[in-house]
C-alpha cells in the first residue's frame, strides 16, 4: 500500500473505533450487561472499523473532485467508455482508417473498432461518411501511394485534427493523435500529446455546449505511447484539461474511463490525491 493508502487507512479507521467505542460506552451507561462479550465485541468492532479504513482507502470504481476554482467536476470511472451518457472521446489515426478487416489496419478491440461496432452497427460505410463530412474544411498534410501504403486511407491529417461525429446531444470527437505508419503500427510521441489534447479541448469547447465528457486512456494500448505508464497518462489528461480550463471553461464534467483489466495498474489513492492539488 502506497504512504496516501496507508494515512487513509489509519485515520479512518482510528475515526471508525472511536465512534463505535464511544458509541459502545454510551449504551453502556443504561444497561450494565451490555457489552454481554467484551472481548468478541472488541474483536468485531476492530474488524469493523479496519474494513471500514480498507473501504475508504481503495475507492477501486471511481473518484470524483470538484474544482475549486471553477464549476467543474474530474472524474476517474472504471468501467465501459460506451456505456456513459456523455459525450466521448475517440482516438484516431492521422489516416482515420476505421477498417477492422482481417486485423489488418484497425484492430477490432480498439476504441476505434469498438466505436465502429457498438455505435455504427459496423457499418464502416456509414462512419467513413460522417468522417469525411466532418473532415471537410480540413486539408491533409500529404496523401500516400498505394504502393508506399498497400492498407487503408491514403490521406495524412496533421495530428491533432478532430473531426466532430454524432449529435449535438452525444458528439462524438474524433482525434488523430497517432500516426499510422505504412507498416499498419500506429506510434504516438509522447511529446505531441500536450499539443493534440490542447486541440481536443478547444473542439470540445466550441462543440460541446458545454455538456459532460467522457474520454479513454489515451494512449495507454495499441498507440504506443510506451515512455509513459497508465497512470501518468492519467495525470497528462488531466493536466492538460486543467491548464486549458483556466482560460475556457470546456465542459463541468470530464470523466476519465479506465477498463477494468487496467485499474491494477493505476494507484487510485495517489490520483486521488493529485486531484486534491486542484
Amino acid at each position: 500500500m502506497s504512504p496516501p493508502g496507508r494515512r487513509i487507512l489509519a485515520a479512518s479507521a482510528l475515526a471508525a473505533f472511536g465512534i463505535l467505542s464511544a458509541g459502545i460506552e454510551f449504551i453502556a451507561s443504561f444497561y450494565r450487561s451490555f457489552p454481554p462479550d467484551p472481548a468478541m465485541t472488541f474483536m468485531v468492532t476492530l474488524a469493523s472499523c479496519l474494513a471500514w479504513g480498507f473501504t475508504r482507502a481503495y475507492p477501486r470504481f471511481s473518484l470524483s473532485h470538484r474544482m475549486a476554482s471553477a464549476d467543474i467536476t474530474l472524474s476517474v470511472v472504471v468501467g465501459d467508455l460506451f456505456d456513459q451518457e456523455t459525450h466521448i472521446v475517440a482516438g484516431f489515426t492521422d489516416t482515420f482508417d476505421t477498417s477492422v478487416s482481417g486485423e489488418q489496419v484497425i484492430h477490432s478491440a480498439s476504441v476505434q473498432g469498438q466505436l465502429l461496432r457498438r455505435l455504427y452497427d459496423d457499418d464502416q460505410l456509414r462512419l467513413d461518411r460522417e468522417l469525411s463530412a466532418a473532415l471537410s474544411t480540413a486539408t491533409p498534410l500529404t496523401k500516400e501511394s498505394r504502393a508506399d501504403k498497400p492498407h487503408g486511407k491514403l490521406a495524412r491529417y496533421p495530428m491533432g485534427t478532430v473531426a466532430v461525429l454524432g449529435t449535438p446531444q452525444r458528439h462524438i470527437f474524433a482525434i488523430a493523435y497517432g500516426r499510422m505508419g505504412n507498416d499498419m503500427v500506429t506510434r504516438s510521441p509522447v511529446e505531441d500529446l500536450w499539443y493534440c489534447f490542447n486541440q481536443l479541448w478547444d473542439a470540445i469547447y466550441r462543440k460541446g455546449q458545454r455538456g459532460p465528457v467522457s474520454i479513454p486512456l489515451m494512449g495507454s494500448g495499441l498507440a504506443r505511447v510506451d515512455s509513459l505508464d497508465h497512470e501518468n497518462l492519467l495525470r497528462l489528461i488531466l493536466l492538460s484539461f486543467v491548464a486549458y480550463s483556466r482560460t475556457q471553461l470546456i465542459c463541468h464534467e470530464l470523466r476519465i474511463v479506465i477498463r477494468p483489466e487496467d485499474v491494477s495498474r493505476i494507484d487510485l489513492i495517489r490520483v486521488r490525491e493529485f486531484l486534491r492539488n486542484f
